[in-house]
């Protein structure tokens, strides 16, 4: 399981053990309850649509939690592709506590498992053109688990929070009015007290934009530009590059109302990166089941 595929395992133990309490508090699984609890069984993860699997380890942390005895072994996991009818993952161990685990396991990989399966949509149709990254826009507490996601999806990850770097948006920028600063004023204060980190200003407007570049913004992100505003735009920017004798200009990121309908054409546009909160808070689920199938034989006895 590569481990730069994994968020970090608190996030996972404290989200795993938030769910299980959801779901057991206060008496626990009552109907589980009622079977043999030295009854073994044996459970099949199956796709039931192609995609891209993440979440791996919230399973198993989900298993570890309930039952330690359970066990999993997978065939395929975080960042693999799956067929619709495909068995990558094989649990075995106490029937009753498989049950109790079941939901909720199939909960965080069939969720993490839709976000990695749009994500990897986002960059097929990119074709190396542009990376695509994520936001912010993230259920509040799953950032670093939706985020890696993203990853196994075969995307990248913007800024994780609000800690990562400066973004200077457009709320930040008054140009100098009502006590806000302007871009170069804010890109000189970014600079001095947190030297070394990224500084990315919004840019709306072409103005806005010469004046990030003025003041040597590491990224710039071009909002709600068309394909063909920005098709134009480009080359201006190059050429202003090329003019401050030979300095690489900072990257151009595009952002805002981009969907899988029009990524193709922002991916043609010369831009190098495109972003989309849909990445992540629009992913359908990616549907997988969990038979669970009880073993003839006790070997609990044996």
């Amino acid at each position: 399981m590569r481990t730069d595929l994994q968020p970090p395992i608190a996030d996972i133990r404290f989200l795993v053990d938030r769910a299980l309490a959801e779901d057991l508090t206060p008496l626990g699984d009552l109907t589980s309850s009622l079977l043999d609890q030295d009854l073994l069984a044996t459970a099949e993860f199956a796709a039931r649509h192609p995609g891209v699997i993440a979440g791996c380890r919230c399973v198993e942390e989900t298993f570890a939690a309930v039952d330690p005895s359970l066990t999993v072994t997978w065939k395929k996991t975080d960042g693999d592709r799956v067929e619709a009818g495909e068995t990558f993952g094989v649990a075995t161990g106490r029937y009753a506590t498989l049950l109790t685990a079941e939901r909720t396991a199939l909960n965080f990989l069939s969720h993490l498992s839709g976000i990695a399966t749009n994500a990897a949509r986002w960059v097929e149709i990119a074709a190396g053109r542009v990376t695509v990254w994520d936001t912010r826009k993230t259920i509040p507490g799953y950032r670093s688990m939706q985020k890696a996601a993203v990853r196994a999806g075969g995307a990248a990850n913007h800024r994780g929070n609000l800690s990562d770097w400066l973004m200077l948006k457009d709320n930040h920028l008054l140009g100098g009015r009502q006590g806000g600063l302007s871009v170069g004023e804010a890109v000189a204060e970014a600079r001095r007290r947190w030297p070394g980190r990224t500084v990315h200003v919004e840019a709306d407007d072409e103005t806005v934009l010469f004046d990030a570049l003025e003041a040597k913004a590491d990224i710039i992100l071009l909002d709600n530009f068309t394909p063909d505003e920005l098709t134009a735009l480009v080359p201006k920017v190059d050429e202003w590059a090329t003019a401050q004798a030979g300095r690489t200009r900072p990257l151009l990121e595009a952002s805002g109302g981009i969907t899988l309908d029009t990524l193709d054409a922002y991916a043609d546009t010369g831009v190098d990166l495109v972003s989309s909160g849909s990445i992540t808070n629009s992913a359908p689920v990616l549907d997988i089941g969990l038979d669970v199938v009880p073993d003839d034989t006790d070997h609990s006895k044996t």
